[in-house]
C-alpha cells in the first residue's frame, strides 16, 4: 500500500511547487465606456500640424512665385541652387533658403536692413551653411554671414562667395584656433588646425612656418626640419616677386628658417 502511496505524494509535491495561477480581474465592468480623450488630442494636433504645413507650403509657394517673377539671371540661379547671392531681394532670400517670415528677426530702416535667424527655432540655412544674418541696403543683399565650426564668415564680394574664397575664410579661421591653441600650450590640437587649414589653403608658406614651428616645440625635428625647407621654398618664389621692404622681410623670414635648420641639425 505504501508503495501505492509513494508516487501520489511525489505529484502532490510537484503540483504544490508549481506556477500559481491568479484569479483574473476584470479591467473593465460590462458596458463601461473607454476614455478616447487622448485620441482625439493627438487627432485634433495633427489636424493642427497639418494644416500648418499646408499654410506653410502657400506661403512659401507664394514667396517663390514673387522671387522669380522679379529675379536676375544670376539670382534666379542662386534660387535653383538654394544659395543666397549678392544683390538678392529679402524674397529671394526667402526662397533661396527655403524660409518664410516666420523663421527671421528683422531690424533697421527701408535703406539697412538686417535680417537674423529668430531664436529658439532651426536656423535659416542654404546649400553652403547655417546663416548667421543677411544685410540688405536698398532692398539688396550687400552682405551675408555663414555661422561654421571655425567662427563666422562674412561673404561681401563675388570672390568669397567662390568655393576658392570660401576655403581661404576657413583656412584663416582656422590658423587663428590654431593659434589660439599654441598660447594655451596645447600644442597637438594647433598643429592639427594647421594641417587643416593646409589642406584648405596648399602652398601658403605662413601656414608652413607655423607647422614647422610646432614641430620644433614638440621635439620632432625631421619633420621640422622639412617643414622649415619647404617654407624656405615657398619664400624664396615670394622674393622673386616680393620688392623693397617686403623683399627684406621675406629674407629675414627665410634667415631665421636657416638657424633653425641648423640648430635642430645639431642636436
Amino acid at each position: 500500500m505504501y508503495k501505492r502511496l509513494i508516487p501520489l505524494l511525489v505529484l502532490a509535491l510537484v503540483a504544490a511547487c508549481g506556477p500559481r495561477i491568479r484569479p483574473l480581474v476584470p479591467v473593465m465592468d460590462n458596458g463601461e465606456v473607454l476614455d478616447t480623450s487622448g485620441e482625439e488630442t493627438v487627432a485634433r494636433a495633427a489636424e493642427v500640424s497639418a494644416a500648418e504645413r499646408a499654410s506653410t507650403a502657400a506661403a512659401l509657394g507664394e514667396i517663390e512665385a514673387e522671387a522669380l517673377a522679379s529675379c536676375t539671371p544670376e539670382t534666379c540661379a542662386a534660387i535653383a541652387r538654394g544659395e543666397v547671392a549678392l544683390g538678392m531681394t529679402p524674397a529671394e532670400v526667402l526662397a533661396a533658403t527655403r524660409t518664410t517670415w516666420s523663421a527671421w528677426e528683422t531690424r533697421g530702416a527701408s535703406d539697412v536692413t538686417v535680417m537674423t535667424g529668430r531664436l529658439g527655432a532651426q536656423p535659416p540655412s542654404d546649400a553652403v551653411g547655417p546663416l548667421a544674418f543677411v544685410s540688405l541696403q536698398d532692398g539688396a543683399v550687400r552682405s551675408y554671414t555663414y555661422s561654421e565650426p571655425q567662427g563666422f564668415r562674412t561673404v561681401n564680394s563675388l570672390a568669397d562667395a567662390t568655393t576658392a574664397g570660401r576655403a581661404d575664410a576657413q583656412a584663416e579661421a582656422l590658423l587663428r584656433e590654431g593659434d589660439q591653441y599654441t598660447v594655451a600650450g596645447r600644442l597637438d590640437l594647433a598643429l592639427a588646425r594647421y594641417d587643416q587649414a593646409d589642406i584648405l589653403r596648399p602652398g601658403d608658406p605662413q601656414t608652413t612656418l607655423r607647422i614647422a614651428r610646432t614641430l620644433d616645440k614638440q621635439l620632432r625635428p625631421i619633420e621640422a626640419v622639412l617643414r622649415y625647407r619647404m617654407f624656405i621654398h615657398q619664400m624664396e618664389l615670394e622674393k622673386i616677386r616680393a620688392r623693397g621692404e617686403v623683399a627684406a622681410n621675406v629674407a629675414e623670414a627665410i634667415a631665421r628658417a636657416h638657424e633653425r635648420i641648423v640648430v635642430i641639425e645639431k642636436r
